[in-house]
Formats: C-alpha cells, structure tokens, sequence
C-alpha cells in the first residue's frame, strides 16, 4: 500500500470517528427499557424540552417509584409536525394498522404508531389533529384520543373553559391547554425613539408610515404562530378594517422571516423597530438583552390590552401510540402545580428561584436553568402563585373578545400574493402613496388609494366572476380547495397586485395607469 493511501485511510478513520468522539454521553436518567420511555412530538425549543424532561421523571419517581424518560423529536414548527404526523397515520393505515370496524373511531394495533403525545402549538394545529387525516379509501383516522380526565378534575383545573373568545381545553377532551400563548409586539425603544415615534399600545401603531422599512414579521406560510396572530387582528378588525390594516402593516416591512422567534431577534439587534412577537418571544428577548443590567431595556414587549388573542398550547395523546398510559400521567404532570410553575417560576439554581414556593416533596418549584417565560393554563394559578411569578400579567385580564371569523386560508394566500410575494412593490406604493397624502391632488390621491387596497376578481371554474367580499368569501374558499385552482389563483393573485402597485408609484409621479384587470382563475 503507498504512503498516500495510508494518509487517506487515516484521515478518513480521523472524520468518521470524530462524531463518535464528540457525541453526547446517554442520558443516565433514561431507563434501561422503553417500559417508561415517552416519545413526544413537539415545537418547543430544547430549554423546554430540558426542563420538562427532568421535572417529569422526578414527579414520576416520587408518585410511581419508577423514573421516567421523554424521548423529544422535533422535526419542525407546527405545520412541519403536521406534514410528519399525518404522513405517519397515511402510512400505519396503509400497512394495516388501523382497524374500521367502528370507522368513526378507528383502533389502532397495540404500538403501531410511533408517537405518544404532541406537545406544544395551538388549538387550531390539535383541532386538527383530532379531525384526523384521510387514509386509502377516503377513510379519516382521528390522529388524537380523549385525554380521559374526569370533568371534576378539569373544573377544578379550569374554572371556566374560556379565555376571551376561546376555549382552555376541548370539550370533548382531545386536547388539554397546558400554558396560554399571547400574540403582540415587540420593539427598540432607540429606534423609535430616533423615529420619533411613541412606544406602541395597539396593533394598528404598526401601520404608522414613519415606520416604513421597519417593521418585521414571520411568514404565516411557514409560522403558524403568525397565522394565528394575523388571523386574530383580521377577525377583530372586521373584514374591510381588517385587511386594510394588515396590507398597511405590512407596507412598513423591513422583512419577513421563516420562524416566530426571529422577529424578536432582529428587534433586539436594532435591525427592525417593531414585530410581531408571541409572548414568551418577546419578554425572553427583553430579558436576554437586559440581562443583570439595570438600565438596557430598550427592547420592549406589549400585550395591546383587549386585543390580544390569548390562544392555549395545549398536548394531546396521540391515537395508537407506545405508551398510552404514561402519556396520561403526563397530562397531568403539566396541569400539576410543579408542571405550571415550569412556565413562570423564576429558575430554582438562581438567588431569587431558591425561595420559590415549595412543591409536594419539599423542593422550590420551577424550572432549574432556563426561565420560560410562559402563562400558565390554570386560572386558579394566579391567584395563589402570583408573587412567585417573574411576568406580573393576568392574560385572562387582557384577552380579546373576538372570535375568530373563518378566514384563515385567506391569509396564507393573499398576504402571499400581496405581501411577501411582492415585498419590493408593496413598498414602493406605500411610499407614493404616503408623500401624494401630502400634495393635496384629491383626484390622484384617490385613484392611488383604490389601487393601492384593491384586491382582485376571482373567475370560478364554472365561470362566475366573484370579488374578494366577505359575503363570497366562501364561494372562493371553496374552489382553493382544487391545488391547481389554487395555484392558477396565486400567480395571478400576485400579478394583480404588482401591477397596481406599479400603477400606485407611476400615478405618484403624475403618469396615467390603465384600468386594473380581472382575474380568471381558469
């Protein structure tokens, strides 16, 4: 063998064994069995996950004598664990693990699914997940079992299943709020203040023109926490109020991100002024860059108080999983006292954390390292816990009252084709726009304001004309469900609006648009 080979087999042994060397060492708490091994598909990020982990297998230890193991997967954000699980289900049920005999509610082979309980998300994705997925032969396997929790139980947990305009748990008990997520805004107090502009109270402080290039937001295609939020100011707003707002608070974008926790982020490095946030996003942000400072806060968090949509974040107990049993417990760890205090204690191994109230076995409750920054589900929690609690908010104090309206698919697809598809030109109308504001031709004024909020026609496959009303709301929705209707609409969606706003910029410099087209979605 040549003295090349050697050095290459060498090296090769040098780059195979490496990952080896570094791996992280087994977890010494896991059993040695899958006997009390808890697989849990979740969003949550790895402080959670650490967190929850080790507080579980204590309260197990000490209510069971046995240890307890969470096996964590995290392939994704909520819509990414969606894609996941219903693939998962598509393929079990294919490979015969699914009895019909009762098809409303299908039984699954002892252990033929993979996962025991999602964790983590909102209402609308565990909605989903027990309305089930469609399998070979046009049947629907539910994803998510009742949770099996006497109704006494969740009375005393819950007092009133509601929060604004939503509910803490199913009623039906497939899926259980474990914490409460709110939806508002974050900001750079250096920033507005050299915009001069005043710190927000309301989301429609977002729509402010002085704020033009710097405001962010997460895509609500890719972040279904953002979804969520939009969703809620359109169904506050109504739908006229409603969309004019979100086409102006997104006029002012400085960016549009892949994931929730990066507004935040960019808010904090000064490189946008304001975003939309979820709670626990913003106020940790706050508190990273604070840190044991007393005077850098420019970085701020606001619930806009009676606009704020508190959503739950809720587990279920997924159909067919390993280990059903253990994933009881576990629901009831979470509604435990030591479970909530996970979400807003301060961190038991800190000065302040070590005088925590004390739990069942004598120990501070809450979490060891990581401060979560999340509300509690448990009404009852505040009032008995509230000194102990780092956030002094009450969310079932700031909630919005309004339902949402059903126009959720909306979003996705128009924000799409107004927003983020044509960011550049959205942009550069909403500048013409704001200068000719300032001119005084009535007559300009006007005809850039029709084509700058215009939305267009929709061209049916049977051939009626709809505008984009909420009284055809409906209709329309209806044909998106066909995927090459809906992608027809989205390229033609989006064609409209980057003409009219290359109309918006053209009139602001005194040239002559043609009328705007229809849409054929055919």
């Amino acid at each position: 063998m040549t003295p090349g080979r050697v050095v290459i087999i060498l090296l090769l042994a040098v780059i195979l064994g490496v990952p080896l060397t570094l791996r992280p060492e087994r977890d010494a708490r896991r059993p040695s069995t899958d006997e009390n091994t808890l697989v849990v598909i979740t969003p949550h990020v790895p402080q959670i996950q650490e967190e929850f982990g080790k507080a579980f297998d204590r309260w197990h230890r000490r209510e069971f004598g046995a240890p307890a193991f969470i096996d964590w997967r995290q392939p994704g954000g909520t819509s990414d664990i969606l894609k996941v699980l219903e693939a998962h289900y598509q393929a079990v049920a294919k490979a015969g693990g699914f009895s019909f005999d009762n098809p409303a509610n299908p039984a699954a082979l002892p252990g033929a699914c993979a996962y025991d309980a999602m964790l983590g998300g909102g209402s609308y994705e565990h909605t989903k997940l027990r309305l089930g997925v469609k399998v070979d032969g046009g049947r629907v396997v539910p994803m998510s079992v009742p949770a099996d929790i006497p109704q006494a139980d969740l009375d005393a947990w819950f007092g009133e299943n509601r929060i604004g305009a939503q509910t803490l748990y199913d009623p039906e008990h497939y899926w259980i709020g474990t914490a409460l997520s709110g939806f508002g805004i974050v900001y750079n107090r250096d920033i507005l203040k050299r915009l001069g502009v005043p710190e927000p109270r309301s989301f429609r402080d977002m729509a402010d023109p002085r704020l033009a290039g710097w405001v962010t937001f997460a895509d609500p295609r890719q972040s279904g926490s953002a979804g969520t939020s939009l969703d809620a100011i359109l169904s506050r707003e109504g739908w006229d109020a409603g969309w004019k707002l979100l086409r102006e608070m997104c006029a002012n974008s400085r960016s549009f991100t892949n994931s929730s926790p990066k507004p935040p982020i960019d808010v904090s490095h000064g490189e946008a002024a304001m975003g939309l946030a979820i709670d626990f996003y913003g106020r940790g942000q706050a508190q990273a860059i604070a840190g044991n400072s007393t005077t850098d806060d420019r970085v701020g968090y606001v619930d806009p108080k009676g606009e704020t949509y508190i959503d739950a974040d809720p587990i279920s107990i997924l159909r067919g999983g390993p280990n059903p049993e253990l994933a009881r417990r576990f629901v009831r760890f979470c509604l435990s006292d030591e479970g909530q205090a996970l979400w807003q204690f301060h961190a038991t191994l800190t000065s302040r954390g070590a005088t925590n109230p004390p739990g069942p076995d004598g120990r501070p409750m809450g979490p060891e390292r990581h401060e979560l920054r999340r509300m509690p589900v448990r009404r009852s929690f505040y009032a008995r816990f509230d000194r102990a609690m780092i956030d002094h908010v009450n969310p079932f104090e700031l909630a919005s009252e309004a339902r949402p309206a059903g126009w959720r698919s909306a979003i996705l697809l128009m924000m799409g084709a107004f927003a983020m598809d044509n960011a550049r030109d959205l942009r550069a109308a909403w500048r013409a726009l704001n200068e000719a504001r300032t001119s005084g031709d009535a007559a300009r004024l006007a005809e850039m304001e029709r084509l700058f909020y215009a939305f267009p026609d929709t061209t049916l496959p049977e051939g009626a004309i709809l505008a984009f009303t909420e009284g055809n709301y409906k209709a329309i929705a209806a044909a998106w469900r066909d995927p090459s209707f809906k992608t027809r609409c989205e390229i033609e969606y989006t064609a409209f609006f980057r003409e009219n706003y290359r109309r918006v910029v053209a009139l602001g410099k005194r040239g002559t648009p043609t009328a705007p087209q229809r849409v054929s979605g055919r």
